[in-house]
């Protein structure tokens, strides 16, 4: 059970790190334009040498963000709840951090495949038909790896949760 609520929080650990830092920086599209590199984030777009925040209320980029954060904010749950649940910390008895600590990293999965599934089809839409020369760049893959790894931090929990569960339904009072 320890080794699943372990690698789970390794998991969830590392992936919040890549969701913040997949959030926070300027690196999710490159493209050409009049013989320049250019680069777009979630929050500014750069031309050589200077970066200009996005004025505009562009729907896939506010709803990208807001998704990007409230998934941060449940894997960071999910990951205080997942170190309660390991070092047997019990304000609530019926409560089981195992279970809400798994279902948080599934919810953190989720809210961020459909961040990364947002501005994936809306790019590929808008770009796709208006430049020839663009591409996804490392700010969206790390969102990408974020997606599998809180994944798996949510299977690992769920796991030690099965594993904690199956020897109290066996022996029933």
């Amino acid at each position: 059970m320890y080794s699943f609520m372990g690698g789970g929080l390794f998991c969830a650990g590392v992936g919040n790190i890549l969701l913040i830092v997949s959030t926070a920086t300027d690196y999710w599209m490159q493209y050409r334009q009049s013989s320049n590199y250019m680069h777009q984030g979630l929050w500014r777009y750069c031309m050589p040498g200077k970066c200009f925040p996005h004025n505009d209320s562009i729907a896939h980029l506010d709803a990208t963000r807001a998704l990007m954060i409230l998934s941060l904010l449940a894997c960071f749950i999910g990951i205080i709840i997942g170190i309660m649940a390991f070092i047997h910390y019990s304000s609530f008895d019926r409560f089981d951090k195992t279970f809400a600590a798994g279902i948080l990293f599934f919810i953190s999965c989720f809210l961020v495949f459909l961040a990364m599934a947002v501005y994936t089809g809306v790019t590929i839409n808008y770009y796709g038909k208006r430049y020839g020369n663009w591409r996804f760049s490392w700010s969206y893959i790390i969102g990408w790896v974020s997606v599998v790894l809180t994944f798996f931090s949510g299977i690992f929990y769920l796991c030690a949760y099965r594993m904690h569960e199956c020897p109290r339904s066996a022996n029933p009072h």
